[in-house]
């Protein structure tokens, strides 16, 4: 089994591939799942604003010449850096499907190394936390969790939820609890929810676990 190493944009996708992901793949024989926050200059670490903060990321993690380990990232679609390699041709893909492989396509040829595939979720993290109402029923107020199973409802795949900026699940949290602790919260109700409920509401965070898995074999 190969070594896992997930680039991430902050700490509460750091928290969830230490807390959520990383004992999924353990269950597979993966032992090693390492994420690594984007790095944004010498000492800065997470909150990607440019194409580049990436890739000085990911290229010093495959210096390597080993084969022993798998490079991918966990990025949100949400709020992406316009200045990715060939994003104004991949914006005008019909879908945010299409225009989200069109990028990763490209992330990857600009990468160009077969240890190396990109995932950017649509549209962002929190999506996942709306495949079940169990996690936001366990630690908000009846009258919140209320309101979350609501948006649950008017969507068979969470990870659809975006239909302005004011309309992403990470935005539609604080209007439901100002007071939302994306690093804390998101990943409490995350561990509440579990990753297979997960796995099964979301198609394409679960296509990109079942990638690294293969790819770890």
């Amino acid at each position: 089994m190969k070594r896992v190493y997930i680039v991430v944009e902050g700490q509460t996708e750091q928290e969830f591939v230490n807390s959520v992901i990383s004992p999924y793949l353990q269950e597979f024989g993966i032992l090693s799942v390492t994420p690594v926050l984007v790095r944004t200059s010498r000492t800065g670490r997470g909150g990607m604003v440019s194409y580049s903060h990436l890739a000085n990321t990911i290229k010093p993690l495959l210096m390597s010449e080993k084969s022993d380990y798998i490079v991918t990232t966990f990025i949100d679609f949400f709020r992406l850096p316009h200045d990715m390699p060939h994003y104004e041709d991949s914006m005008k893909k019909p879908d945010k499907i299409e225009q989200i492989q069109s990028l990763e396509a490209a992330i990857n040829e600009a990468i160009d190394d077969r240890r190396f595939f990109s995932y950017i979720q649509l549209h962002e993290f929190e999506a996942l936390l709306f495949s079940s109402n169990k996690g936001f029923e366990y630690y908000f107020s009846e009258e919140l969790a209320a309101k979350t199973a609501s948006i649950i409802s008017s969507y068979d795949n969470p990870e659809d939820i975006n239909t302005s900026p004011e309309g992403a699940p990470s935005k539609r949290l604080l209007a439901i609890k100002s007071d939302y602790n994306k690093v804390l919260e998101g990943n409490l109700i995350a561990l509440e929810i579990g990753i297979k409920s997960i796995l099964e509401k979301c198609p394409r965070f679960a296509e990109w676990i079942k990638t690294i898995i293969e790819k770890s074999e």
